[in-house]
């Protein structure tokens, strides 16, 4: 008890010197919002654009094929008939121009009919649809994989009635095993509905719809979790500056001196630079509310946690920076080093997910991408609580470690 009314003293008085220090204050709470309005003013559009999704499709199969039939009844014929939301399926004749289309990165991707299609589905072993993407075109090659098995779906529900008819043919004595042109000839009327390979009937049915208005993004959606989670993790690494100055003025070993114990000074100055960092997340996330309509997704309660485990982490960095480092000018140069280059690599001023692979791939160094993307999972694609449980237990993984680090490399002395 004596040691936890120690811990409150501590934090006390930590969060009393941020609330009588002007600057810290504008710093760290005001100044965020001020990136946030102007880049709403810049941006005010947000994702109001809807972008027509074109599917391409090419088929290697001669004239005549049934792949010919399917493409001829999807293609997209006239664009100003096309529903809000619907994708454009454009037919492009050349297969090895479309591909080279993809590596050049002209074209994120096509959907390929090979050239036994028609003889796959007729004679009955199926036929391989190919789907060729570019590796970070993610919307593309999911879309064109859902069409492929919208194809697959309905050519196989057509193939189980064909294979159907053909055992009532031969059963009948209409046709044999060896007569494959009236088998044939059985299985196209199925397929067709009119008996030939020339009709416009469409094989395969597509279709969409628009459930609802399609509404612009909020760019504040992924702009206030970035700067939350720079300002929260820059607060408490310029926190080591004032520890470091108490360690150099002898406040640390007067505390001892008065019955103190060593881990109460270090659970001490934690929790009052996780206080100052729940005031942080507490404002911005109110005012992102009420000022900014911030959506905070499916699971509200994992953006919550997200954030406190954020505050953990950056708390953890700030006491082992201050054990780190000898000089409170040495501490806050690279307090703002640290926090400008996480920053920056981690995804708090521009959206990770719209950077290629081998960025995202060493963002992750940093905690900032983990914390980012986590809470554009939940406020951006709609993602639900165990969608985040990855980055959050990244988080946890780096407080740990500073954790660690900090306790094996306090001292209250400067010695």
């Amino acid at each position: 008890m004596r040691n936890l009314r120690h811990i409150w003293f501590i934090t006390l008085k930590d969060l009393k010197l941020f609330a009588t220090d002007r600057g810290a204050l504008f710093f760290f709470i005001l100044f965020p919002f001020f990136f946030v309005a102007l880049f709403t003013f810049l941006n005010p559009g947000g994702g109001a654009e809807d972008p027509r999704l074109a599917l391409h499709v090419v088929t290697q199969e001669a004239q005549g094929g049934l792949s010919h039939q399917i493409i001829a009844a999807m293609e997209t014929k006239d664009d100003s008939q096309l529903q809000p939301g619907e994708p454009k399926i454009v037919w492009d004749r050349d297969y090895d121009e479309a591909r080279q289309a993809v590596e050049d990165k002209e074209l994120d991707g096509f959907l390929v009919f090979p050239a036994d299609f028609t003889e796959g589905v007729m004679m009955g072993y199926g036929a391989q649809l190919e789907v060729v993407a570019d590796a970070e075109a993610i919307n593309t090659r999911a879309a064109l994989n859902g069409l492929a098995k919208a194809i697959a779906t309905r050519v196989g529900s057509q193939q189980v009635t064909a294979n159907a008819a053909i055992a009532l043919l031969i059963e009948q004595g209409l046709a044999t095993t060896g007569d494959m042109s009236g088998i044939q000839q059985a299985i196209e009327q199925l397929f067709s509905g009119q008996g030939g390979m020339g009709t416009e009937q469409s094989l395969i049915g597509f279709g969409t719809q628009q459930v609802g208005e399609v509404e612009a993004g909020n760019p504040s959606d992924y702009v206030i979790p970035g700067y939350l989670v720079m300002f929260v993790f820059f607060a408490a690494a310029l926190s080591a500056e004032a520890i470091v100055r108490e360690r150099q003025n002898h406040t640390l070993e007067r505390l001892l001196a008065s019955s103190v114990r060593r881990e109460t000074i270090l659970g001490g100055m934690f929790t009052g630079t996780a206080a100052k960092g729940l005031v942080q997340i507490l404002t911005l996330w109110v005012v992102g509310i009420l000022v900014f309509s911030i959506d905070l997704g499916l699971s509200p309660a994992a953006v919550i946690l997200l954030s406190i485990l954020m505050v953990i982490m950056s708390s953890a960095f700030g006491i082992m920076l201050a054990t780190l480092v000898k000089t409170e000018r040495s501490a806050g140069s690279i307090a703002v080093l640290t926090s400008l280059v996480f920053a920056a690599l981690g995804g708090c001023w521009w959206p990770l997910f719209i950077l290629p692979k081998w960025m995202q791939s060493i963002a992750k160094i940093t905690p900032h991408a983990w914390a980012n993307t986590g809470f554009n999972k939940l406020m951006v694609f709609g993602a639900d609580f165990s969608a985040v449980v990855p980055e959050m237990l990244a988080l946890v993984c780096f407080a740990a470690a500073f954790g660690i680090i900090a306790i094996w490399r306090f001292r209250t002395s400067a010695v």
